[in-house]
């Protein structure tokens, strides 16, 4: 579809993509006819929508082109576009049907015709899959929509480490050294599991709002353990990986066969850089600086920064040094020397280091905070509500019951007791079926024939004498014997307390239930011999 050149317009495509719940929107236009009314320009309604929270900023761009489709990849919604790279767009998106936040990285259908690229993009997936640690941004799935690629990881709020320099400047020297062990800490654990990162860079590193440092982007990353892997050798035996300002002197010579001291060096000019402000040289051509990991050295950090401590700088030195064997050899040697140099407290990064995401972006997250809020706050007067709903309903059962006779109404004295209250009332009068001798039954409607019998009907559980309410509440009371049926006792395995002794004296609802009950057996058997 062309571009909108009118609000309706406008309106149709957000319609059509259904990016944007109907009641929703139909709702949110109601309230602006009542309110401001619509503007006349498109650009100027999308403004307004994305400060009220009704569309995301690229929503909005990909409106304004005439676009209505691919804001859907496999089963996730695009939502934000939150970074780009050569080897594709970054986009906070929200799972279709579980709402879940995700990151969603998209290879170009350009780069995916391209064997190398394609297969770096796989390697990406492999290599951050098997890993799940603190620092090292997670991977849930690697998937293909149409001709996109996409990789599935953790979303994290917050920025990389270039975007933090570049918004505040060099940075405090305790949140640089906090931030460089967590990433050694996660270079070590990826080093454990046979894998080298081999471009490890400011932009490398995200930072969430607790200040916690994450690894991204494994692209490059090399498989050591594994013989067969040989993709650096396949496609890029002549070319140089890894990113001019931070790569390693031995990287720059072969690429395909650098170990863990490469990310140790690549560490160490990230570190210089959060120091310095700046990467350690500064200036030149790609080529030019490529030279001068291999034969400069770059202008001493105190020399840029005179409050970094010596001892801090000798570390620094180290990690950088030309050659690998004179730097820390393993990751985890270097998380070491830098404990005792981090904080007590690491300041937290700052609002304004942030990413400034749209309304409709922050919209489920914010939802997810007052509804905890407003269930903290509801949580008393909803048990208050249980409480009397089933007072009401206790209530209510009592009712109901003393109506019918004798009842046991419950009062909640302690966990598992029951107290016992009765109630009385007179004995209904008889019903006409339950007169006291057989000869009131009547005989069969005429036109069916029945078997005749001269001798009464026998009952089928009993004798054939006539039914006497006055026995049938002395049986209910008494063993075969004849002596009093003595009290239940013990425990209730269900309630968890005793169970309550039964009265001595008969209970005229059970004269009732035991009357009736016989005569109902009485008129079964009955039917049933006259059937035969």
């Amino acid at each position: 579809m062309s571009v909108p050149n009118s609000v309706e317009e406008l309106i149709q495509l957000i319609r059509k993509s259904g990016m944007v719940d109907e009641p929703k929107l139909a709702a949110y236009l109601q309230r602006r006819q009542y309110t401001r009314g619509l503007p006349t320009d498109p650009r100027d309604f999308t403004d307004d929508m994305i400060r009220d929270g009704v569309l995301t900023n690229f929503q909005a761009e990909q409106f304004l082109l005439g676009k209505w489709r691919g804001f859907t990849i496999g089963k996730f919604k695009l939502l934000e576009r939150v970074g780009v790279g050569g080897m594709g767009q970054v986009f906070l998106c929200e799972h279709m049907f579980m709402k879940k936040r995700v990151a969603v990285k998209v290879l170009p259908p350009a780069k995916a015709d391209q064997p190398a690229a394609l297969g770096r993009f796989y390697r990406e997936a492999r290599a951050a899959g098997g890993l799940d640690h603190a620092n090292i941004v997670r991977t849930h799935d690697i998937d293909q929509d149409g001709n996109l690629h996409f990789i599935v990881m953790d979303y994290v709020d917050g920025p990389n480490l270039l975007e933090v320099v570049k918004k505040i400047g060099p940075v405090e020297i305790g949140r640089a050294i906090s931030y460089t062990k967590q990433v050694a800490a996660g270079l070590d654990y990826a080093f454990r599991n046979g894998i080298i990162h081999r471009d490890i860079k400011p932009g490398n590193v995200l930072l969430d709002r607790k200040g916690t440092a994450k690894i991204l982007d494994m692209g490059l990353a090399r498989f050591f353990k594994d013989h067969s892997d040989q993709l650096t050798i396949k496609y890029d035996d002549k070319i140089v990986l890894g990113t001019a300002d931070y790569v390693a002197p031995e990287q720059v010579a072969n690429s395909h066969s650098v170990d863990i001291r490469a990310d140790i060096y690549a560490l160490g000019a990230t570190l210089y850089f959060l120091l310095a402000g700046h990467p350690p040289f500064p200036t030149g051509t790609v080529s030019q600086k490529l030279l001068w990991h291999r034969t400069k050295e770059p202008t001493p950090i105190r020399q840029i920064r005179q409050d970094v401590p010596e001892g801090l700088a000798a570390v620094l030195a180290k990690m950088m040094a030309k050659e690998p064997k004179a730097r820390y050899q393993t990751p985890a040697q270097l998380v070491a020397e830098l404990e005792p140099w981090v904080p007590q407290t690491v300041e937290l990064p700052g609002e304004i280091e942030m990413p400034q995401l749209s309304p409709a972006a922050r919209e489920e997250s914010s939802n997810e905070v007052a509804e905890e809020e407003a269930t903290a706050q509801e949580a008393p007067s909803h048990i208050e509500a249980k409480a009397a709903t089933l007072e009401s309903a206790t209530e209510l059962v009592a009712s109901a019951v003393a109506k019918s006779g004798t009842a046991a109404v419950l009062t909640g004295k302690g966990s598992g007791s029951v107290a016992t209250k009765e109630t009385t009332r007179p004995v209904p009068a008889p019903s006409p079926f339950t007169s006291a001798t057989p000869a009131a039954w009547s005989p069969p409607a005429a036109g069916r024939t029945m078997r005749s019998n001269s001798n009464p009907p026998t009952p089928m559980f009993g004798s054939r004498a006539p039914i006497n309410l006055e026995t049938v509440a002395s049986a209910g009371e008494r063993t075969p014997t004849g002596t009093p049926t003595p009290p239940l006792s013990g425990s209730n395995p269900f309630t968890g307390g005793d169970i309550l002794e039964k009265p001595a004296r008969p209970k005229p609802w059970l004269i009732i239930i035991g009357a009736t009950a016989a005569i109902v057996a009485g008129l079964t058997f009955a039917f049933l011999k006259i059937g035969t």
